[in-house]
């Protein structure tokens, strides 16, 4: 038996009165995951447990059966498990974003949480700097991609508030700086950064292109190294894990699951999603289990981009659910549930908690739904599944 998860992040929404009241997943043109919500099992499942914030770490964790009143300590140290940075019993990860800030000097705004989508080859020259202007202070800094960025602190401080800065676009980042214990040292890091990049030559180079500059660090998602079974010692399978995130590659890292990259991958619209959709059905060939992720929902929900939006959910369901359905046909046991790990309405730019929807079909998977692919149809449904290991049970047959 082969199983596929397949994760559109951010792809649910909420009602958008420019689309006659519909969400961009029930606008969409989605014939296959129409499909599979209709000859399969369509229902909704709380991806986020009560008393979690509604982030992509804690919603993933659930749906690979990870349950985060068990696993989770932060965004961070399963970023760093990605990038091969292994953390000591006294390290504190820090997810560190390369972000674009406006308005008046002493009244910030984040007006990018992203830095205009800096590339990766750019951001590596900004993270060097800051290694070498910082690291005399009890910490380091780690080169990811695009804007995401790791930072740990030696014998560092987890007792903070953070906030993601995808949260507060367009707001005044005063009053969503870091609190706590240890926040002081944290805000300072992030001041000082400010001057050491104001000059910076990749700011140089971007200012006179008409980009959006790295203007800042903002240092988030802290926690220290969790303790997890492998994927293999849970359920019995081999499995391996497609994405174009840090934080994504980690919870596989953690689960025990094969990390296979794909070139062209971009976690945003311009991704290379039929890569990953022929590298996911080729893992298949010797793998019991391949998932995988498409970031680029997410990012169009984060900066409001509605047709960007319809445009990612259109391209996963035509290039990733499609192709691996097709690539299927070939087995004679499969199983494949496709699914969303939160909502990210583009009216909000940011996530939110309500649980999402999902389908699954294949081997043993009664059709009972007759229904297409959304959030309105997958609640019209009544099935709600709110336990992460019981939801990967169930979808494993086990």
């Amino acid at each position: 038996m082969k199983y596929v998860i397949l994760i559109g992040d951010g792809m649910s929404d909420n009602p958008v009165e420019e689309l006659g009241g519909k969400t961009p997943l029930e606008h969409a043109s989605t014939p296959n995951m129409d499909s599979i919500a209709s000859k399969g099992q369509l229902g909704l499942f709380r991806s986020v447990p009560e008393g979690f914030p509604p982030g992509s770490d804690v919603a993933n964790l659930s749906i690979l059966g990870y349950d985060p009143k068990m696993y989770y300590t932060g965004r961070a140290p399963l970023e760093a498990a990605s990038i091969g940075v292994v953390l000591g019993p006294e390290d504190v990860a820090f997810r560190c974003n390369l972000v674009t800030l406006s308005g008046k000097e002493d009244l910030p705004v984040m007006a990018d949480y992203s830095a205009g989508h800096i590339t990766t080859e750019e951001a590596r020259d900004i993270i060097k700097s800051l290694d070498e202007a910082l690291s005399s202070e009890g910490v380091r800094f780690y080169p990811g991609k695009s804007y995401r960025h790791l930072m740990v602190w030696k014998g560092g401080s987890d007792g903070l508030k953070t906030t993601p800065p995808h949260d507060i676009s367009d707001k005044p980042v005063e009053g969503y700086l870091p609190e706590g214990d240890g926040a002081d040292f944290i805000r300072s890091l992030m001041e000082r950064s400010v001057e050491i990049l104001r000059d910076h030559p990749v700011n140089r180079s971007r200012r006179a292109a008409g980009r959006n500059t790295a203007d800042s660090i903002w240092l988030w998602g802290h926690g220290r190294a969790p303790q997890m079974p492998t994927f293999k010692e849970r359920f019995g399978l081999d499995g391996a894990i497609i994405s174009a995130v840090d934080l994504m590659n980690g919870i596989g890292a953690y689960a025990g699951l094969e990390i296979i990259k794909v070139p062209g991958v971009t976690g945003y619209i311009d991704t290379n999603y039929t890569g990953k959709a022929e590298y996911a059905l080729k893992a298949l060939e010797s793998k019991d289990l391949v998932c995988v992720h498409v970031e680029a929902p997410d990012e169009a929900g984060h900066q409001g981009l509605l047709k960007d939006k319809i445009r990612a959910i259109e391209d996963f369901d035509s290039l990733i659910v499609g192709r691996i359905m097709e690539g299927l046909k070939g087995y004679a046991g499969y199983r494949v549930m496709v699914l969303t790990d939160h909502p990210t309405p583009v009216a909000l730019k940011t996530h939110t908690s309500d649980p999402v929807p999902y389908a699954v079909f294949g081997t043993g998977i009664r059709a009972s739904s007759g229904l297409p692919f959304s959030e309105r149809h997958a609640g019209e449904t009544g099935l709600l599944k709110e336990a992460p290991a019981a939801f990967v049970k169930d979808f494993l047959g086990r």
